[in-house]
């Protein structure tokens, strides 16, 4: 969600006239878009601001911005701590960053209202072919962690046809891969007035209809909500892609209780077995938090287990990281450091484990991959994705947006590597 507010805050400045610089010394506006999920993001944001105190100071015209969750969970308190930052937004109010920049004044202003969609606005895209399409803000969960609620309102979905126009208008561009956003895809629809009101499952067959869309992503859904139709739909609709993000957070329903995420373990193990009965070879990646408050070594054990049972295809693990303004920042029982460094490592290793142990059943298949441009590693070579989400390095002609079939040579627990095969991309 972040990196595609920062596309529409890069489109929106492209239209005032701006140009992106090379470096931040050479920049009229230096404009921050910020996470607040973990406390590492802050941390970071803190050593940034420090270089952009000194270049303020060496240029009193130039204009310093800060935009997102951060932004909106401080609010105020902004200039309070960084007096030398002259206009501050939340995810609501990106929109506003246009207003203060064309305004006659720049003296310090804060935009923290829920009013808006950024994806309303202007887009400069990473990559011509790959397209983020937000199809909600907010968020109606009290997940007792989290800080989103707090930053980024209550749920609101934008209407079907809206989007459906979007993402017609993005194919018709030369956008082969989209992937709709919001904090609980699942739950699309449910505010929207009767008469117009639209569940995912139907939004996704409505936007695999368009033609030119290749492959539909999204992220991330809920195990509370998550259906059997969603499930069906990548299945029966060619472009909606074998690869699910379904975030456990704990294996414990007792955690999971204290977590307040309205699912326990069955329910999310029940999710699991239809998934792999609908769509056997379906990718399945998660998040995981380790040391959440009062969590047993037992408890712990819960989620080693679940780890055990479904063999994620990848997941992104966390140490519990408390959130001001959240309840779980006020419980007790905090457990040493040691101890959730420990319980971290064992996780990180069997989530490996079973990351390396999945990805070998590609070895030998030939699978198709939209091409995003040279490997990262190694110049002379192609890195793409599967529609499995597993990123691929291999040699071939290809071009960025092209899709083409590269057979799998080998594999490890993040990436494949291959050859592309040129008959069957030529054919």
């Amino acid at each position: 969600m972040n990196e595609h507010d920062s596309e529409r805050m890069k489109g929106m400045l492209e239209s005032l006239g701006y140009e992106e610089a090379p470096e931040r010394g050479g920049a009229d506006l230096i404009l921050f878009n910020t996470c607040s999920i973990r406390e590492k993001a802050d941390n970071r944001l803190v050593g940034h601001l420090g270089e952009a105190k000194r270049l303020k100071n060496e240029d009193p015209q130039r204009v310093v911005g800060i935009g997102g969750c951060w932004s909106q969970s401080m609010k105020e308190r902004v200039f309070e701590m960084f007096p030398f930052v002259d206009v501050a937004f939340g995810p609501g109010q990106v929109h506003r960053l246009a207003e203060f920049l064309t305004s006659d004044s720049l003296s310090a202003q804060g935009y923290f209202e829920f009013e808006g969609f950024t994806g309303h606005l202007p887009m400069k895209r990473e990559r011509e072919h790959q397209a983020w399409v937000q199809i909600s803000v907010g968020c109606n969960c009290a997940c007792s962690y989290c800080i989103v609620p707090s930053t980024r309102g209550r749920e609101v979905s934008r209407p079907p046809g809206e989007l459906v126009a979007e993402v017609r208008q993005l194919a018709d561009d030369g956008v082969r891969e989209i992937t709709l956003l919001g904090q609980n895809v699942c739950s699309y629809g449910r505010d929207l007035p009767r008469g117009a009101k639209s569940s995912f499952s139907e939004l996704l067959s409505m936007i695999d209809a368009i033609d030119g869309v290749e492959r539909i992503r999204y992220t991330s859904p809920h195990p509370k909500d998550i259906r059997e139709d969603v499930i069906r739909a990548h299945a029966e609709l060619a472009s909606v892609c074998e690869h699910i993000h379904l975030p456990l957070q704990a294996g414990s329903s007792r955690v999971l209780k204290a977590m307040r995420r309205t699912y326990n373990r069955e329910r999310y193990l029940d999710r699991v077995a239809l998934i792999r009965e609908l769509v056997p070879d379906c990718a399945l990646t998660t998040d995981i938090i380790v040391g959440f408050p009062g969590e047993s070594d037992a408890e712990f054990e819960e989620t080693m287990e679940v780890v055990e049972q479904v063999r994620y295809d990848s997941a992104f693990t966390f140490i519990f990281s408390p959130r001001r303004g959240t309840l779980a920042a006020e419980l007790e029982d905090a457990l040493p450091h040691r101890v959730k460094s420990e319980r971290m490592g064992r996780l990180v290793e069997a989530v490996q484990r079973h990351a390396t142990e999945r990805a070998q059943r590609f070895v030998g298949r030939t699978m198709e991959v939209l091409v995003e441009g040279p490997s990262r590693t190694d110049r002379s070579r192609l890195r793409g994705r599967i529609r499995h989400n597993k990123t691929v390095n291999f040699a071939g002609m290809a071009t960025p947006g092209e899709l083409t079939q590269v057979e799998i040579g080998s594999a490890t627990s993040t990436t494949l590597a291959g050859q592309e095969r040129l008959l069957a991309r030529l054919a």
